[in-house]
């Protein structure tokens, strides 16, 4: 079932593998010659086929990351490795191999066709990124147990099934079986699934399959609600008010005050307690609100932005190309003039003035792109940027800074009622007036209760404290981290534009010299 080791040496997936692979596979004709002397990049290789090559382990395939079509079939692999990058594949074959374990697939989210043919391998795991998945192979493996299909249910554009060679296919009712637990299945085992078939399967396992239908939807029902509530944290955390929407910051205030716990036990300190809890989640749902409402503007602000920008850049590329459509044009009579003239210093002059044409254009060109990179610094740092997203920030934070000290205020407020409340109990203990019970280590005297007191109000500090350094930092992280991605993303947009003019131009000045050096012989 699986392959051998021959005798010839087990081979690496090294750059010269790599390199005679794509030269022998790419184009023959012109194009291709040319591609071979300048060198192919491994990025722009769509096809790689590797079969029959020996390879032990699968490896430096990273540059490959616009791949569509792998073929690894054929050779010694023991481990699916190695395609962590490959994201675009859409077509994988491993058939042929030695691997005994489905994984190593997680990225691979655009895959549709893989075949794991004759190998090893007992248990179909590991697929779930492949939600695309439309042709599975897996004939000739050691899979034995129908669970198997019942996980392939998970995958619903998966059309094509082969599973021939496995003892699973030796069970009672195989193939009705997988075709009442895979409906949508169109081919199993290289033959179509008639209607006689499906009917049968579905008559058999009717009862079965509704069960399932109905775990499957609750459980999907619940995976939609998980969903939900974490893309809704996410925009919470966009906003930088996560959490902020109900009790969550009061609550942790008492998670670790042990202190705090035990004099939540004391008359009227109950009733204290929720007063201060509403009061204080009031204050925390203000900000809740207003950071939301500032996360839209934001939002708003910075699509009006990037609108402004790609405006920019379209109507500078616009005057470019209407520069090269003029230059072009003139450019093409003067080569006809050129050919068609036989006196030698009048060919001369001509193509100076040529040359002269070209490097005029590249000024223009050049120039063009310098006013786009002032006009777009200018939007960066201009009004609309200043005015509008550094200070709404500003405004988050001092509205944040505000709404904390509101919260230590409340705190503060507390923790002085709570000391009276406290000292008032301990006198009456001492006095005999108090028939309740409380903790005999808590009210020993003055000082005990002072202390505990004040060590519960400083937990509850350094929470609002902590929180409020967390929520301001994260802020201004943001910030900054948004203006230098603006500022990276303008250097490399100048970096191609300024290279895309320097190929052109050179491509003009080439073709010039080609002409010239033509005449002169």
């Amino acid at each position: 079932m699986n392959r051998i080791y021959n005798s010839v040496e087990p081979r690496v997936m090294d750059d010269d593998m790599l390199k005679l692979a794509v030269g022998e596979q790419g184009p023959q004709e012109e194009a291709g010659q040319l591609a071979k002397q300048e060198g192919i990049l491994f990025k722009d290789v769509l096809s790689l086929q590797l079969d029959f090559q020996n390879i032990l382990r699968i490896d430096n395939l990273w540059q490959f990351e616009n791949l569509k079509k792998l073929q690894l079939d054929n050779n010694i692999i023991e481990r699916i490795e190695g395609l962590e990058n490959l994201t675009q594949l859409v077509w994988l074959d491993l058939s042929f191999n030695n691997i005994k374990v489905i994984e190593g697939l997680d990225t691979l989210v655009n895959l549709e066709d893989l075949s794991l043919f004759n190998n090893r391998i007992s248990k179909i795991e590991s697929l779930d990124a492949l939600v695309k998945l439309q042709v599975l192979s897996l004939g000739n493996n050691q899979i034995d147990n129908m669970v198997n299909i019942i996980y392939l249910r998970q995958f619903k554009c998966l059309r094509t099934l082969s599973l021939s060679g496995n003892p699973i296919t030796q069970a009672e009712d195989y193939k009705i079986f997988i075709c009442a637990y895979l409906p949508d299945l169109v081919y199993l085992d290289f033959r179509r699934i008639d209607d006689h078939m499906k009917y049968l399967a579905e008559t058999k396992y009717q009862y079965t399959i509704d069960e399932l239908k109905h775990q499957e939807h609750v459980r999907q029902t619940k995976l939609e609600e998980k969903q939900a509530q974490q893309a809704k944290l996410e925009e919470h955390k966009m906003a930088f008010v996560e959490h902020l929407n109900g009790s969550f910051l009061f609550d942790s205030m008492y998670t670790e005050d042990m202190e705090g716990n035990k004099l939540s036990c004391l008359p009227i300190v109950g009733e204290l307690l929720e007063v201060y809890r509403d009061k204080f989640v009031i204050i925390c749902l203000n900000i809740f609100e207003y950071g939301l409402k500032q996360h839209e503007k934001r939002k708003l602000e910075l699509d009006t932005f990037h609108e402004c920008v790609q405006e920019a850049i379209q109507e500078n590329q616009e005057q470019g190309k209407l520069q090269i459509a003029s230059f072009e044009e003139k450019h093409l009579l003067n080569l006809s003039a050129i050919r068609e003239e036989s006196d030698l210093p009048s060919i001369e002059k001509k193509i100076v003035e040529c040359s002269e044409n070209i490097t005029e254009l590249f000024n223009v060109l050049m120039t063009l792109e310098m006013q786009l990179v002032e006009q777009l610094e200018l939007r960066w740092d201009g009004p609309l940027w200043v005015r509008r997203c550094h200070p709404a920030l500003s405004w988050l934070c001092l509205t944040l800074y505000c709404t904390m000290a509101q919260c230590r205020d409340l705190e503060n407020h507390h923790h002085e009622k709570l000391l009276e409340i406290s000292i008032s109990t301990l006198e009456k203990i001492i006095k005999g007036e108090l028939d309740e019970e409380l903790p005999d280590d808590l009210f020993v005297d003055k000082d005990t209760i002072v202390n505990a007191v004040g060590a519960s109000h400083d937990i509850h500090l350094l929470k609002i404290d902590n929180r409020e350094d967390e929520l301001v930092t994260r802020i201004n992280s943001w910030c900054t981290h948004l203006v230098d991605k603006i500022h990276k993303d303008e250097i490399m947009r100048n970096r191609k534009r300024v290279k895309e003019i320097n190929q052109y131009i050179d491509h003009m000045q080439s073709e010039l010299d080609n002409l010239e050096c033509g005449d002169m012989d």
